[in-house]
């Protein structure tokens, strides 16, 4: 079984996708695979340094993660570009390491942790969506609180599907406005529904 998790930024889907990870999921997380396909000497990050600027390297040829977040959202033009040279590269590699996990997890489930989810058409690799929901003042509190500033969290926010567009690609949905053991009880519902499916 391959679930798709999802949520704006801020949600809180990396708290949820480690419940699932402690109930005996395999979590294919998204942001790490980005991580990865961007280390030096990657063919995506040459190809990211040609669209974005040599400067969006550090003096060691690693990615500044920051640089390339304010020049990629700061259009609609630059985020689409951002998208087309990472996320093919992004799926390729998920579409492996979902089924290294389908394997790999003592349930056969796997979840895979992905924000753009819905934005990217990758709803079709997965069984199921579950969406982390919030309410945006929440997520904007929240991704402040990590030390984004309220504008880049509201350019990041325009650049991703509408609450309402991911709950409609739900088949559940989790509510993780409120207290912890809130969520827990949710994510243990969600799982029972996944093994029954």
């Amino acid at each position: 079984m391959r679930v798709g998790l999802t949520g704006g930024i801020g949600s809180g889907k990396s708290t949820v996708a480690a419940m699932f990870a402690d109930l005996g999921a395999v979590v294919v997380d998204a942001d790490a695979i980005a991580r990865r396909i961007v280390e030096p000497g990657s063919p995506v990050l040459a190809r990211l340094v040609e669209e974005f600027g040599d400067d969006i390297l550090e003096t060691d040829g690693t990615l500044r993660r920051g640089e390339l977040a304010r020049r990629a959202f700061a259009t609609e033009r630059s985020t689409r570009h951002l998208n087309e040279i990472t996320h093919p590269a992004i799926r390729e590699l998920a579409e492996v390491e979902i089924v290294e996990g389908e394997a790999a997890s003592p349930a056969g489930v796997v979840i895979y942790e992905m924000p753009l989810l819905v934005e990217t058409g990758q709803v079709s690799l997965v069984d199921a969506v579950i969406v982390v929901d919030v309410p945006e003042s929440v997520q904007v509190q929240r991704a402040v609180a990590r030390g984004l500033s309220e504008s880049d969290v509201h350019e990041r926010m325009k650049r991703q599907a509408s609450r309402s567009d991911r709950i409609a690609a739900a088949d559940i949905v989790i509510d993780n406005t409120g207290e912890l053991g809130n969520t827990q009880r949710q994510v243990e519902r969600a799982w029972a529904t996944v093994l029954a499916s």
